[in-house]
C-alpha cells in the first residue's frame, strides 16, 4: 500500500525506472485486487510465475468470467507445472491482433503467434539457460564456452518444445533464439546476473536475498524436470542447473562433468 501510494503520490517508481514519469490522468495504482479487476474490461498480469497461484488464492473467481486475461509472465506456475496459459486456460487471436494494435509503437514492433506452447516454454527455459550462462561467467569460463553452451541450449529448447507441442517452428527466430541469447548474455539479465553470484559461491539464498529480484529461472528449472518425467527429453544444461540449485552439487564439479555432454 505504502509503494501504491507513493507513486500515486509522485507519478514515479522510486526503485524501478525511477526517471520515467507516469501520467496521472492515464495511471492509478492500487493495491487492491478486487478494485482493479472491477474497474477493468482488460487485464495485463505481470505477477511473477513462481507467486501467481498467491495472488488468486481464497478470492474465487473475482469476476475473470468477464475480462480479457493477458499473461505478460514468463515462467511456470510450481503448483500446477503449468505454463499461464495453461493456468488461465483460453487463447482467442482476435484479441491477441487487438492487444498486439495497442502496444505497437515507436519503439515497440509486436507480432501475434499461434504457439503459445512454444513460445512460453522456451521463454520459461532460456531463464534457465541464463542462469547456466552466469554459473559458468562466476566460474570463469570464456567466451568461446559461453557460445558452446548457448548453440546446445537452443538445441534442448528446440527438442523440448517440440516434445511437448509437436508444430511446426522456427526457433531461429527472435521469441525463441532472440530471447535466449539476451537473456543468456545481458549484463542486466536477472538470471544471468543470480547464476553469476551462485558460480562466485554465493548461496541460493544469499544470492536470492542480495538480488532482491526475482530470478525465474530458479522456480522454472523444478517445474521443467518434473513436467519431462513425462516426455524424457535430453536436457543436460537444465538437469546441471537443476543439480546446483536443489541438490547443492558444486557448480564446478557439475559443470565439469557437462562439459563432457555439450557438441
Amino acid at each position: 500500500a505504502d509503494k501504491a501510494n507513493y507513486i500515486n503520490k509522485y507519478h514515479h517508481n522510486p526503485r524501478y525506472l525511477s526517471s520515467i514519469q507516469f501520467d496521472k490522468e492515464k495511471i492509478h495504482v492500487s493495491n487492491d485486487l478486487e478494485e482493479v479487476l472491477d474497474s477493468s474490461d482488460w487485464i495485463v498480469m505481470g505477477t511473477p510465475a513462481a507467486f501467481l497461484s498467491d495472488v488468486f488464492e481464497g478470492k474465487g473467481s473475482l469476476g475473470l468470467e468477464n475480462k480479457v486475461i493477458f499473461s505478460a509472465i514468463k515462467g511456470i506456475v510450481p503448483e500446477y507445472h503449468a505454463i499461464p496459459a495453461r493456468y488461465f486456460a483460453c487463447q482467442t487471436e482476435e484479441n491477441a491482433a487487438i492487444m498486439a494494435s495497442l502496444f505497437e509503437c515507436r519503439y515497440i514492433k509486436v507480432s501475434t503467434s499461434d504457439d503459445l506452447f512454444g513460445t512460453e516454454l522456451s521463454a520459461v527455459l532460456k531463464n534457465v539457460y541464463a542462469i547456466a550462462a552466469g554459473i559458468c561467467h562466476g566460474l570463469g569460463y570464456g567466451d568461446n564456452f559461453q557460445a558452446v553452451l548457448i548453440a546446445n541450449a537452443i538445441q534442448e529448447i528446440e527438442k523440448f518444445v517440440d516434445a511437448v507441442n509437436p508444430i511446426h517452428r522456427d526457433v531461429k527466430s527472435s521469441a525463441y533464439l532472440g530471447d535466449l541469447l539476451v537473456t543468456a548474455y545481458s549484463q542486466f539479465s536477472r538470471n544471468r546476473t543470480f547464476g553469476s553470484m551462485v558460480g562466485k559461491g554465493y548461496s541460493v539464498k544469499s544470492a536470492q536475498f542480495e538480488m532482491n529480484m526475482t530470478a525465474e529461472g530458479y522456480y522454472a528449472v523444478k517445474s521443467v524436470i518434473e513436467i519431462n518425467k513425462k516426455f524424457n527429453v535430453e536436457i543436460p544444461i537444465a538437469e546441471a542447473v537443476y543439480r546446483i540449485l536443489y541438490e547443492k552439487i558444486s557448480p564446478a564439479i557439475e559443470m565439469r562433468i557437462l562439459t563432457d555432454k555439450l557438441t
